[in-house]
């Protein structure tokens, strides 16, 4: 068999060929399970290795190899070995034309489904990953990330990247639940303010942050945060909007605390579909888009100078995020309202 070898199973033998009620109903069933959609669309994309596939779209390799085998037998992909290593791809020329029409309406059909954003968004990082190897890199190839976080843990990167915050900033960590993003900070600036309403949270977050002297843990509203108006110079709010009734609110009551030309880190869920976090988890939003963060800037008087999809860590179940970096003006703060003091003070 040649190195770029064709199926020869259940659809048939030509990219032209009629296919009876039989192979019909055989292409219907491959193309109703998600798993093998999934693999079809990531494959549309890239030649994928067996592994690689796996750590794109979440799957244990037996599963991976079993659908694989599925759909190589419908002649829906072509497969190439290099090496010890076998290598898949959609097969748009071996399809039957009847089943290669299927497929292009179910691409179109998902081009925009949010539930498989995250799906892509690994994807790219698989090959990102591999393209970068060389040498002993190339050897490892994907798996460096997860012998990089056992030789020196998963936070290495992002935590020395702190080092660029000016040391004498003041800033607020708000809806800190236990305070994970207080006690990076921490070190690197001059002083944090950790505030959520849940008086849980605060506690815990008090014992966390008992060894830094500069962080002060308040119990505290995020719409009538406890600290004085223009005196903050950044403000992180990660993973609580989703759960405001008004997020737009929020960002005119948190810009109200930056001092001019400060900055508001926002931090939270792309607009997904997953409807039972409602109920599961409490969220009253299910995610944001870009629109949305910036119309909150614009009516706090801030403006939108980054919004970032956050390259998703590949073991990661939940929907995806982003951070969005707001700025206002200098001279003048963010909102209007800056010079109406709250009369507290941390």
């Amino acid at each position: 068999m040649s190195a770029r070898e064709r199926s020869t199973g259940a659809a048939g033998g030509g990219a032209d060929e009629t296919l009876s009620m039989a192979q019909w109903s055989s292409v219907l069933g491959l193309l109703s399970d998600p798993h093998r959609v999934r693999l079809l669309r990531a494959l549309s994309r890239h030649e994928l290795a067996v592994g690689e596939a796996g750590r794109a779209l979440q799957m244990p390799q037996s599963t991976v190899s079993r659908q694989l085998k599925l759909l190589f037998d419908g002649k829906m992909l072509q497969r190439r070995v290099e090496g010890t290593t076998s290598l898949y791809r959609v097969d748009r020329d071996g399809m039957p034309a009847a089943v290669r029409s299927l497929w292009k309406l179910a691409q179109a059909s998902l081009a925009r489904a949010a539930d498989l954003e995250q799906d892509d968004a690994r994807l790219t990082a698989v090959i990102a990953a591999r393209r970068a190897g060389n040498g002993f890199f190339s050897r490892v190839g994907g798996d460096w990330d997860i012998i990089r976080n056992e030789l020196f843990g998963s936070l290495v990167g992002w935590e020395a990247a702190l080092g660029l915050l000016q040391p004498n900033a003041v800033v607020a960590d708000l809806g800190c639940g236990t305070g994970e993003i207080a006690e990076r900070i921490a070190p690197y600036v001059g002083k944090v303010f950790a505030v959520d309403s849940e008086r849980a949270m605060i506690a815990a977050a008090r014992q966390r942050l008992s060894r830094h002297s500069n962080v002060v843990c308040t119990e505290g509203d995020l719409m009538h945060p406890p600290i004085r108006s223009g005196t903050i110079d950044a403000a992180v709010v990660s993973l609580v909007l989703h759960h405001v009734a008004d997020p737009a609110a929020a960002v005119r009551a948190t810009s109200r605390l930056l001092k001019p030309g400060g900055s508001l880190l926002l931090i939270d869920m792309i607009a997904h579909a997953r409807g039972d976090y409602r109920s599961t988890m409490g969220h009253r939003h299910l995610g944001f888009s870009q629109g949305d963060v910036r119309r909150w800037a614009e009516a706090a008087g801030l403006r939108m100078e980054r919004w970032h999809r956050i390259v998703p860590a590949i073991e990661a179940k939940g929907p995806g995020l982003f951070s969005a970096l707001l700025r206002g003006a200098s001279g003048s703060g963010g909102a209007s309202g800056r010079s109406r003091s709250s009369g507290r003070s941390g």
